[in-house]
């Protein structure tokens, strides 16, 4: 009886502690596009979410003043939550040694949309990031939540001893397409192929960050190198550019024990533009996803389906752009 006490209590006391969750946004000023997915991101995390959260808007000043006044305007949820901005020049400057490693071989260009220093935050949070935070959710902003957030963090339970992140398949042959001579060389490989039993490379819409265990981890570390990076690039012929889920790709290529693959529905992938450049054939053996889906994700712009009470939550956002 003692222990069913015990348990009963530590899960009372967890559950009392905020849930630390970032959001990337960036270059929102004058970007209408993104401040309505911002506002569709947020609101549908607060609609949900049943425990207090460390909310961490990473990007530039004007983006976080934007943020500031779309989650004021949310219909107020029965949760706390607090806000924290973190200025993304100032992590970018952190991070510049291990950003110029990434950014020759995951971004057509520095300039690139890809090629903006927070898209490779993920990569070496754990380095610049507070070391009282252990774990994070870290999310893109073009989101919706169709469940508690809590769910989502509980399945940093279902961690193996040496998985570090939790991150979901991408949902298209993207890579199947990026590893096409590393696969005409190694027609048996599973790089590139479609799950289950697949390579198939990740999304990184949606990430599980356990910062405490990529502290420790020695091999990890080591793969942030520019002598391991160099060396996987040139073994796989990679040339990435979709930033920090191609190098999460690649070392997943070497390294599966690293990762927890995210169920699909925690990161459904709308997008299906690859099925209409040249992978028709096989574009349903990525996308498919027969599960009551958690998590929309709009990427490549793809519209996310709405909801009756969507107009409820969007009416306290009526008085943004005037205020902006």
């Amino acid at each position: 009886m003692k222990i069913f006490v015990f348990i009963f209590l530590l899960e009372q006391i967890l559950a009392s502690n905020p849930i630390d969750v970032g959001i990337i946004f960036t270059k929102a000023g004058g970007n209408d596009n993104l401040i309505e997915k911002f506002k569709t991101c947020v609101s549908s995390i607060l609609k949900y979410s049943s425990v207090d959260l460390n909310l961490y808007i990473i990007g530039d000043t004007e983006s976080q003043y934007i943020a500031k006044n779309v989650i004021s305007k949310i219909k107020q949820p029965k949760i706390n939550v607090n806000l924290k901005s973190i200025d993304a020049d100032s992590l970018a400057k952190k991070m510049h040694d291990l950003v110029s490693k990434m950014q020759n071989h995951f971004s057509h260009s520095p300039t690139s949309y890809y090629g903006d220093s927070l898209f490779f935050l993920s990569i070496g949070l754990h380095k610049v990031f507070s070391p009282i935070i252990n774990k994070i959710i870290l999310l893109d902003s073009d989101l919706k939540f169709k469940k508690d957030i809590s769910d989502l963090h509980a399945l940093f339970s279902n961690f193996s001893e040496t998985n570090l992140i939790g991150i979901a398949r991408d949902g298209q042959p993207v890579y199947r397409h990026l590893f096409w001579q590393y696969r005409k060389e190694n027609p048996d490989t599973r790089v590139g192929s479609p799950p289950p039993d697949g390579l198939t490379g990740f999304n990184s819409g949606v990430l599980l960050l356990d910062l405490a265990k990529m502290r420790k981890s020695e091999l990890y570390n080591q793969l942030l190198t520019h002598e391991k990076v160099d060396y996987l690039t040139k073994k796989y012929y990679f040339k990435g550019h979709l930033g920090d889920q191609d190098f999460f790709t690649l070392v997943g290529m070497e390294h599966e024990e690293l990762f927890y693959v995210l169920p699909c529905q925690w990161n459904r992938q709308l997008c299906r533009w690859w099925g209409e450049h040249g992978y028709a054939d096989v574009i349903d053996q990525y996308y498919t996803c027969n599960y009551d889906i958690f998590i929309y994700h709009g990427n490549c712009n793809t519209p996310i389906p709405k909801d009756e009470d969507d107009n409820e939550y969007q009416s306290y956002f009526i008085r943004v752009k005037d205020d902006l």
